[in-house]
């Protein structure tokens, strides 16, 4: 069984059948070993002293009153965590509280349960400040469920909205012993990484990762087979990894789409530079983790 990836299975009691359990998620609230972990634009928390760590926060319920949203994330050890948003805060007073980073420069950093409590806390928070309306009618949701639901409060829709996270497929492409792989213009400079897209509706997975490779690269794929998946929360994607085989060699590079792409020798990756003229994805990414792998012998 593989190793998960980084931001996943961070040994989270997510504590579902709490959540409606009003009574209990306010006595957690009121308990001095309860952790609050704060989001601020889309910023995580943190303590720098040493290592990265989260900065988690005892409860307060003037601090709590005045968040913007609130989810309970789940119990760790045993104790109750909650994540909160103070993105409305100017910087100097969000800076009251310690040094808020984002996670993508940190992430590679923190430790496995570290990395996925912040990644959830993360992905709730924008999840809240994305849907404070009904997207039907328009009027005011509110909060249910310890923050896992919002309740739209017009009398005529009262429709419930859940979390959503978009499903994107991220395919590494191997013909013979090379591997395709490209880059976008907005990327760091030198930056190069496998293909990757959102899948559409009404389409399977395996269906989503031939049409943005052929669309891409202007190429047919087989033996498609399934990797591993990562909670991708920049801003709300889960990333749905696989491996497939080329046809042929000859692409026709969409510059659309990509700004390049060709296929890599595994002596060339083995020996890349990690600098401006060329470097593989960021370490906490399942795109670096599938050329990992297929560097290491897998397929």
């Amino acid at each position: 069984m593989k190793a998960p990836n980084i931001y996943a299975s961070g040994g989270i009691d997510r504590a579902a059948h709490l959540r409606g359990d009003a009574g209990w998620v306010a006595e957690r609230l009121e308990d001095p070993e309860t952790r609050i972990a704060p989001v601020w634009q889309s910023r995580n928390l943190v303590d720098l002293d040493g290592a990265p760590t989260p900065h988690l926060l005892p409860p307060d319920p003037a601090l709590l009153a005045d968040a913007q949203a609130m989810a309970l994330l789940g119990l760790v050890d045993g104790i109750a965590h909650f994540a909160i948003d103070l993105s409305h805060r100017e910087a100097d007073e969000a800076a009251q509280f310690g040094c808020f980073e984002d996670l993508r420069k940190i992430g590679p950093l923190l430790s496995r349960g570290d990395g996925a409590l912040m990644a959830y806390a993360r992905g709730m928070m924008h999840w809240h400040l994305a849907h404070r309306h009904c997207g039907h009618c328009g009027h005011a949701t509110e909060v249910r469920e310890a923050g896992h639901v919002r309740h739209c409060t017009g009398p005529d829709c009262a429709r419930p909205v859940f979390p959503r996270t978009d499903p994107a497929v991220i395919m590494l492409i191997h013909h013979g012993d090379r591997v395709l792989l490209g880059r976008q213009k907005i990327w760091p400079p030198g930056m190069h990484s496998v293909l990757a897209g959102f899948v559409e509706p009404g389409e399977s997975l395996e269906d989503a990762v031939a049409r943005e490779v052929f669309e891409e690269a202007g190429i047919e794929i087989d033996d498609i087979r399934y990797h591993s998946s990562q909670p991708w929360p920049f801003p709300s994607s889960i990333m749905l990894g696989f491996y497939g085989r080329a046809k042929s060699a000859d692409l026709a590079i969409n510059t659309g789409e990509l700004e390049a792409g060709r296929w890599y020798g595994r002596d060339e990756l083995l020996d890349s530079p990690e600098d401006e003229t060329f470097r593989l994805p960021r370490r906490d990414s399942i795109s670096w983790r599938l050329i990992r792998d297929w560097l290491d012998g897998g397929r």
